[in-house]
């Protein structure tokens, strides 16, 4: 596997991870608001791995605050990381799945994208406007051997929220709860979204997974004392 992302220092504490656990990583610096960047991953993983066969592009941060109260160059750049960014990597390994007709193109989007959560409208018009995007590579790529899914986390417990202030989070889960959209205070981890994904590429050649929705599985509703999460694992560390 060839992992990509901003941090080069974190990502070289997970490719030794992956490499110590008897799996073979390498590891780039990308940056997907760079189109030169992008390329230069691409080419330095083809190089390390071989050909690309599954791409799964997920980097993602996420600005807090209601539309009126961003600035409209905090608005683009969710568009350039979520969607432009998603875009630049296909682009960037369409053309050698499309030559071996064979391939598989897996985006990581967010309920967010299906149902808007109010402080969050700059990543959910973004995760929405990917929801575009995929689809249309879905019918576009038809018959091609090439396939394109995307898979929806609900809350997850990743440095990317975990690290917002009280001030923000605060006012932003009590409009959730307005709009039904807190139910409890279960989190998935970043170990469930990456099985979820892995189910999504090992799906035999003849079928795929368009759509995934994953969620957090609430608390036993008559066991007060399992009312708290014991995550046992660190959220995913920010790329």
């Amino acid at each position: 596997v060839a992992l990509g992302a901003r941090r080069v220092e974190k990502l070289a504490d997970i490719v030794g991870k992956i490499n110590a656990d008897g799996g073979e990583a390498v590891g780039f610096h990308l940056d997907v608001t760079d189109p030169n960047s992008v390329k230069a991953f691409v080419a330095q993983s083809v190089d390390a791995l071989g050909d690309i066969e599954v791409l799964v592009a997920g980097a993602g941060d996420t600005y807090f605050g209601k539309l009126a109260e961003i600035s409209t160059d905090e608005f683009e750049s969710q568009l350039q990381i979520h969607l432009v960014g998603a875009n630049r990597l296909a682009a960037a390994v369409l053309p050698g799945m499309l030559d071996r007709q064979r391939g598989d193109l897996i985006f990581v989007g967010s309920d967010v994208a299906l149902r808007q959560r109010p402080h969050m409208g700059a990543y959910g018009a973004a995760k929405a406007a990917l929801v575009a995007m995929v689809t249309n590579f879905q019918m576009e790529l038809e018959g091609t051997g090439v396939r394109a899914s995307i898979v929806h986390p609900g809350p997850t417990k990743t440095s990317m929220g975990w690290s917002l202030p009280a001030e923000k989070i605060g006012p932003a889960l009590e409009d959730w709860a307005k709009w039904g959209q807190a139910r409890h205070d279960y989190f998935l981890r970043a170990a469930d979204l990456g099985r979820a994904i892995t189910f999504v590429a090992e799906t035999p050649r003849g079928g795929f997974i368009a759509n995934m929705e994953l969620q957090p599985e609430a608390p036993l509703a008559d066991n007060k004392s399992r009312q708290k999460l014991a995550l046992g694992e660190e959220g995913m560390p920010g790329l």
